[in-house]
């Protein structure tokens, strides 16, 4: 008798907690997703997403714990075939904290504005789409985001001036657009943290912003675009060790001579400008990972010593008049 009791109290917490946990989904969240669904036109990917089932367990869904009554926190949707825009029901989920849409080349039109009402968003992800138009100012009213990844895209239009006045921004990866016009001025006078910035292969002309070289960034890539002048204000003995540059295949001219370099260096890139001078003998006291200095105006001999000699002649070729190793010996 006392082991038929056992197995039936057993069996009944089995049931009670099953029950429990198919009602986890809030039903509002439920009824949002499956509005994201169809507006999607219903893709196989998202066969998973069964209204009998619970949505906590839906594949690209994480919810919550019991502190936020198991709201729906996370969409990450990636890798589908379907055709669409962004539905604008992302809005609607208001406990969102991380959302991406992600290698979807059929996802076209703008990015979406209500998702200017997930005000808890730290983290948004739209990449390798074909999505267009610009990047809306509404995100900087998103005070809680820590990263913005919208590269591989065909975003056109500036950069908002006004994305420096988000205090917990980390991480700002723009590139693989067609945005123009100059890097804004405010980026200098970041209020918060300094976020790593990314921004290369787009359009962007002009000259560096003076205010980005008074911040001590730890990773910035402005590679392939249109941008010129003195990108000197960069470098300093006084920079983030460890710090990852790259400013190749623009218009920059400045006298290399004069640039240090702080201790310990990452990636240094600087292919393929109108760079002229010489390299410092100080270089041969920091630590490099990784040196470019190829397709520019430099002349003088190669320092020797410390990491420059670590590097193929491919990081020192064609420039004007350098020379050393280890670059060949002319005959």
């Amino acid at each position: 008798m006392e082991k038929t009791t056992t197995l039936f109290l057993l069996f009944s917490t089995l049931l009670l907690t099953t029950s429990l946990a198919k009602d986890l989904c809030h039903k509002d969240d439920k009824n949002t997703l499956l509005k994201i669904k169809k507006s999607l036109n219903n893709p196989y990917h998202l066969a998973s997403w069964d209204p009998e089932t619970d949505c906590c367990s839906w594949y690209s869904i994480e919810c919550g714990d019991a502190s936020v009554n198991h709201r729906v926190t996370s969409l990450y949707i990636e890798y589908g075939k379907f055709s669409g825009q962004i539905p604008p029901e992302v809005g609607d989920l208001p406990f969102l904290k991380y959302l991406a849409f992600h290698k979807l080349p059929n996802l076209t039109g703008h990015i979406q504005p209500t998702i200017a009402k997930l005000k808890n968003l730290t983290y948004l992800r739209l990449s390798w789409t074909s999505l267009t138009g610009p990047i809306p100012e509404f995100l900087s009213q998103l005070e809680n985001l820590e990263i913005i990844n919208l590269s591989f895209n065909n975003l056109t239009g500036s950069i908002p001036s006004s994305l420096s006045s988000l205090q917990k921004l980390e991480y700002i990866d723009l590139s693989r657009n067609k945005l123009t016009g100059p890097i804004p001025e405010s980026f200098g006078s970041f209020s918060g943290r300094i976020p790593n910035l990314l921004l290369s292969h787009n359009q962007l002309s002009g000259s560096i912003p003076k205010s980005l070289g008074k911040l001590d960034f730890d990773q910035i890539d402005f590679s392939r675009n249109k941008l010129q002048g003195d990108a000197s204000i960069l470098f300093g003995t006084s920079k983030r060790a460890w710090s990852n540059i790259d400013i190749s295949r623009n218009k920059f001219q400045f006298d290399l001579s004069k640039v240090m370099l702080t201790k310990t260096v990452g990636r240094l890139d600087l292919n393929h400008n109108g760079i002229t001078g010489n390299i410092p003998v100080q270089w041969t006291k920091s630590d490099i990972y990784s040196l470019n200095v190829s397709y520019n105006r430099l002349c003088g001999r190669i320092p020797q010593g410390g990491d420059l000699q670590k590097f193929d002649s491919y990081s020192y070729f064609h420039n004007k008049c350098l020379f050393g190793a280890p670059l060949p010996t002319s005959k």
